[in-house]
């Protein structure tokens, strides 16, 4: 995935929330003074393999055994302390520093690889969390433009970066333990953010050629959203 492909619905996203495209960048920028480069073959080799792209709604507690069949696991923020408590090691974790920032830290100092993202919204968190990360183990990306060793590979949530990151390392199967779309607890902006984490992984989808179970009853509806937001961007 490259940026160029991904613009046109970042655009959309931006417009659905409000959100400031130069707040991004400015944290970007924060990320790109702390973070070093970090080639992808640092992640080990995806390619062709079954990749458990691990959420972290309660129902993974259940879904446990999809992630330990797989022969790679990426987990989303909270779903890594998770998977590691029940005896599921993590191959690489995502997040925004959200929720378990210490975890993240921790992993990259055990040797795991980290993709820690930088967002209009937690600039605080990027400066107090980067340096305590071990940098040859940390991915540092964005939702805006890549810059200096800040990456992009695609995807809003930490959820659906899992996703792409895997596809852009090749991945041959992506798995989903722990997601659910429709959590009756989430707010509105909450919701809103999984909703476009179905439409992206819905479009992920249709590039790949590939059919997600975790989508089933709701690519009508994805399809159609995504086709305004392309539509609107001149796609």
């Amino acid at each position: 995935m490259n940026f160029e492909a991904f613009e046109p619905l970042y655009e959309a996203i931006l417009a659905d929330f409000g959100f400031d495209r130069a707040a991004d960048e400015r944290a970007r920028d924060v990320a790109a003074e702390l973070a070093t480069p970090f080639p992808l073959d640092r992640l080990g080799d995806w390619r062709g393999e079954t990749v458990a792209v691990a959420g972290a709604a309660p129902r993974l507690v259940d879904d446990v055994g999809i992630a330990r069949d797989a022969d790679v696991v990426v987990a989303a923020s909270t779903a890594a302390d998770v998977l590691r408590d029940r005896g599921v090691a993590v191959d690489c974790m995502v997040t925004d520093l959200d929720k378990n920032p210490e975890t993240a830290a921790a992993l990259t100092r055990e040797g795991v690889p980290v993709a820690a993202h930088a967002h209009g919204d937690n600039v605080p968190a990027v400066r107090e969390w980067l340096p305590r990360f071990a940098d040859e183990r940390t991915l540092a990306t964005t939702q805006a433009a890549p810059a200096g060793p800040v990456a992009n590979l695609g995807g809003f949530t930490d959820g659906d970066r899992a996703a792409f990151l895997a596809d852009h390392v090749g991945a041959g199967r992506l798995v989903f333990p722990g997601w659910a779309f429709d959590d009756p607890d989430v707010g509105p902006t909450k919701a809103r953010k999984l909703d476009w984490a179905a439409r992206l992984l819905r479009w992920l989808e249709r590039r790949r050629g590939e059919r997600f179970g975790v989508l089933d009853g709701r690519r009508e509806a994805a399809d159609a959203a995504l086709d305004a937001a392309l539509s609107g961007s001149g796609q």
